[in-house]
């Protein structure tokens, strides 16, 4: 992608019950339902207050375009020490703009303020876009942790928080 591919986004922290967080995720859940459709017992399957608890959560970014759409979402939830990466998302009408790099970047600089030494990641042996994303941000392939060990197809990923590792700008509150 070039600079001139990428589309620009302001990423927001918001609470996770926020509206635009909450129909991100909740497109998300409709996409992945449709990939996973033959694993009915699945964890995207459940209701979404299963999966996704808003209380568990440390942090929540919504990316917006300069005309105010949210296109992009990510959040952060305590896993022990670690912080787990949760329902990382782009809208497909914004994927290939460079707005998961900057989720993933407003991700950690989130995880670093929260004092986290390291983010966690489960996704799916059906999302390889996701794991080349992930892996080309620096994370990498770590032991099935659990919950997830219960899944045979789950991929799992770890990126080391540097200290002092800022972004070139801060996440707007």
């Amino acid at each position: 992608m070039t600079a001139a591919q990428a589309t620009p986004v302001t990423v927001c922290r918001l609470r996770p019950d926020d509206p635009d967080a909450v129909a991100l995720r909740a497109a998300m859940t409709g996409e992945l339902r449709q990939r996973y459709a033959d694993r009915p017992y699945d964890p995207i399957h459940l209701p979404p207050e299963r999966v996704f608890a808003p209380g568990s959560v440390a942090w929540t970014g919504v990316a917006y375009t300069a005309d105010a759409t949210p296109v992009g979402h990510a959040a952060l939830r305590w896993h022990g020490c670690d912080l787990e990466l949760k329902r990382m998302y782009v809208a497909p009408a914004h994927r290939g703009r460079g707005i998961a790099d900057q989720l993933l970047d407003a991700a950690r600089e989130a995880a670093g303020q929260l004092g986290a030494g390291r983010i966690v990641l489960q996704t799916g042996d059906r999302q390889p876009d996701a794991v080349r994303r992930y892996e080309r941000a620096g994370y990498r392939p770590i032991a099935v942790f659990p919950p997830y060990d219960a899944l045979p197809y789950s991929r799992c990923f770890a990126l080391v928080i540097q200290p002092g590792t800022r972004r070139k700008a801060p996440v707007p509150v």
